[in-house]
């Protein structure tokens, strides 16, 4: 999403200045609302910096550094505080780094990639025709003329679907309102559907005779990338059995970090398929995911450390020990992002 601005006219991101009482990231996600009119799930952890110059209304001109968050988009309002002020117009990654004048934003912007979604009729009969070649004679008489490596790699990039959509349906469930009972549902069924996919990876690596990496490599990262969606049902299912409906601002922060580690593990996964021609892109991307392991425990301590406190004053135990459960789980969830990054690094180290 690029706005233009005010005087120049030309393409930017919307941004503001510092808001007293929200942290930069809610101050992003603000200004997001006031020029553009899109809320959603905004990440705490910055994607990095860019610094332009920019001109006051008495003509000074001053140099200014901007932190940049992504922001999961959840809604795009018909109304906003400055619809007449400017335009907004949404643009395809490339087009949006070529549209803007910095080169540090234009950068960020390019380096960006959205996360791969669930896929559609058309992959799902495809990979049905591949699950019934063991029942079908003419689709085995086809897949005997395949190399016999398995489908890790499309396995893998599955799974890393069901985490988005599971990151996505959590982040939203803790946002809280009356629909909390279709995000649980939803992050079931991906549950289920990353289960489906674990499975066929083991049976795969006990009867293929050739694999893309060690066994033990494979079985790695796909359980660290199933435990990763475990942990988002057991979030759930807690948030269920107490009822919960409504959070904590520093849970909903975590899952903004979660739904940033979706993404980047999205982004990492197809690389696995040329490790050696992406190993750099591949190792700044799991130093991201472990980067935003680090901020968010300290958002966790920082939110458990809040919650005892209210708890206390107000004489309210029993929301304190409901709360940790909640905080432990969501961290739980982002430990399992970390162990997906040390999986693949580990692959780096081996095969680039």
């Amino acid at each position: 999403m690029l706005i233009t601005s005010r005087e120049t006219r030309r393409w930017v991101l919307p941004k503001g200045n510092p808001i007293r009482g929200l942290a930069s990231h809610e101050a992003a996600a603000h200004e997001a609302f006031e020029e553009a009119g899109i809320s959603g799930i905004p990440c705490p952890t910055s994607l990095g910096q860019y610094a332009y110059l920019k001109r006051r209304r008495n003509g000074q001109v001053k140099r200014a550094t901007v932190s940049l968050f992504p922001l999961a988009v959840t809604d795009q309002a018909d109304e906003w505080p400055e619809q007449d002020e400017r335009e907004t117009q949404w643009f395809g990654l490339s087009e949006a780094a070529a549209a803007v004048d910095e080169p540090d934003l234009s950068r960020l912007i390019a380096d960006f990639r959205a996360p791969r979604r669930p896929t559609g009729r058309r992959e799902r009969l495809l990979s049905w025709a591949r699950r019934q070649g063991e029942e079908l004679p003419m689709l085995r008489w086809f897949q005997a003329l395949m190399p016999k490596q398995g489908r890790f790699f499309d396995q893998f990039e599955d799974h890393a679907t069901t985490l988005v959509a599971g990151a996505d349906a959590l982040a939203r469930l803790l946002q809280g309102g009356a629909d909390v009972a279709i995000h649980v549902k939803e992050i079931y069924d991906q549950e289920h559907k990353a289960d489906d996919i674990t499975r066929d990876v083991l049976q795969d690596v006990r009867r293929i005779l050739i694999t893309p990496f060690d066994r033990t490599a494979i079985t790695g990262l796909i359980a660290s990338m199933d435990d990763a969606i475990d942990q988002m049902n057991g979030t759930a299912k807690a948030i269920t059995l107490y009822e919960l409906g409504s959070f904590e601002p520093q849970m909903r922060d975590m899952s903004g970090i979660i739904v940033e580690a979706a993404r980047v593990t999205s982004e990492v996964v197809p690389l696995l398929r040329s490790i050696g021609d992406n190993a750099t892109r591949i190792l700044e991307l799991t130093a991201r995911l472990v980067q935003l392991e680090g901020h968010a425990d300290e958002i966790h301590d920082a939110g458990l450390k809040a919650l005892f406190k209210t708890a206390a004053s107000d004489g309210k135990s029993m929301d304190f020990i409901v709360g940790r459960e909640i905080y432990s789980h969501l961290e739980r969830v982002v430990d399992r992002f970390e162990d997906v990054a040390n999986e693949i690094q580990g692959l780096v180290l081996d095969h680039a």
